[in-house]
């Protein structure tokens, strides 16, 4: 029997939550993934429809943020910035968190199957994030894979990760380290050269004699460029469109289409796709050619899934939304405002009215330099163009002279998601 089958199978016999016996009069919210999307669908459905029961199903124990993680790897931020209890969030929005593993969504049935228990919805977010797709290296090697995340983990997905590479990074003797960038889209396009910034940055003050080998399959991203050969020539080659051919994860060897490196350490980001959970419950979308595309399509206005006006799909996982740009930047406040959008759609279903179409935004901060302290501000804004297309609008800021204006932006999220005291 086939893995989704048995767990279709499954949804006859697993008992159901003590708390899912009786249905609640305003109905039920399910939302899968704690991240930026999932953590604002939850709060904005409580918010917005208090009638709602709402429950939040998320896998890792506890909820690490991606923005500030880069900060944190060099010593620039600390940990309990990053960290922050779920239960506690659900608690003082008046949600319920559920830590566990979904493993099946039945959408005939309107049922989701976690490791503790099944749920019941009316009304199901989902928000799982991405996976990376170690495929496009080592095919069907799965013990590759396995090698590749366990020594030269990427740190950009569960933040477990991170301490893994911190260790490493502390440890690091010296030599050449390896960072691959993964070809578009992924998430937090600017993550990867802020991360390239602020290593070089610490091995210069470091003194480390050692240098960080930057393979980027993009165009270059000239303003990073800039950083690298003004402040740190000795620290840094950056290397773009640099499409990787071949990684022998054991040998620590790279084959470009030009060149072959060998690495003391290595950080290596494979292309991502969409979560396992959207490819398991069959919500990837196929190119013109019909292959598929590696993301989940959705109704660009509602965000609903094709055909299906009880689930709606939020944060990075989301494919192509317009024929001008493609797809939105995956950032952190671009899903959160997704969440919000979702919630509106369902506050507005449940209570018998015509939701109102809105468009998400973004402000992303990122650290280009710390000595001397730059930022770059991108804002990210959208309308409808008069024929229903969505466009698209990016400007950047660079701030020489900078501030803490990403430590800002991210403890007003913290606050205002997980209620983080200030």
């Amino acid at each position: 029997m086939k893995r989704r089958t048995l767990l279709t199978a499954a949804l006859g016999c697993c008992a159901m939550p003590r708390w899912a016996a009786a249905n609640p009069a305003g109905g039920r919210v399910v939302i899968v993934g704690g991240g930026w999307g999932g953590l604002s669908a939850a709060h904005h459905v409580r918010r917005l429809a208090p009638q709602l029961e709402v429950t939040l199903v998320e896998r890792q124990p506890e909820f690490w943020s991606q923005p500030l993680s880069n900060r944190w790897l060099v010593g620039l931020a600390r940990g309990e910035w990053l960290r922050h209890d779920y239960r506690r969030a659900a608690q003082h929005f008046g949600y319920r968190f559920v830590h566990g593993e979904v493993t099946a969504i039945d959408r005939p049935a309107r049922q989701i199957v976690t490791s503790a228990g099944s749920f019941a919805y009316d009304w199901a977010v989902l928000a799982p994030g991405i996976r990376e797709d170690f495929s496009a290296w080592y095919g069907l090697d799965r013990e590759a894979a396995a090698h590749t995340r366990k020594h030269f983990q990427s740190a950009f997905t569960a933040g477990r990760e991170h301490l893994a590479l911190k260790a490493r990074l502390e440890a690091f003797p010296g030599g050449d380290l390896v960072m691959t960038v993964p070809p578009m889209p992924y998430r937090c396009p600017p993550a990867p050269y802020e991360r390239a910034g602020l290593i070089a940055w610490w091995l210069k003050t470091r003194k480390i004699k050692g240098r960080l080998i930057v393979l980027d399959p993009n165009l270059p991203a000239f303003s990073f460029d800039r950083i690298f050969r003004e402040s740190y020539p000795d620290q840094v080659t950056y290397l773009p469109q640099a499409r990787i051919t071949s990684v022998d994860p054991y040998k620590r060897r790279i084959v470009t289409e030009f060149e072959t490196i060998d690495f003391a350490d290595a950080i290596l980001m494979p292309p991502q796709q969409a979560a396992d959970l959207a490819w398991e419950s069959g919500l990837i979308g196929r190119t013109a050619d019909g292959k598929t595309s590696g993301w989940a399509p959705c109704d660009p206005v509602t965000l609903n899934v094709p055909g299906d006006e009880r689930v709606f799909l939020v944060g990075d996982l989301l494919d192509r939304i317009s024929p001008l740009f493609g797809q939105y930047p995956k950032t952190g406040q671009i899903a959160a405002r997704q969440g919000q959008i979702a919630a509106r759609q369902i506050a507005a279903r449940a209570s018998g009215t015509n939701p109102e179409r809105q468009l998400p935004d973004s402000t992303c901060y990122v650290l280009s330099r710390p000595e001397p302290r730059e930022l770059t501000r991108i804002e990210t804004s959208y309308r409808f163009r008069g024929d229903g297309v969505i466009q698209q609008t990016v400007r950047q800021q660079h701030d020489p002279q900078a501030g803490d204006e990403d430590l800002d932006w991210a403890r007003r999220q913290f606050g205002e998601l997980l209620a983080a005291p200030g």
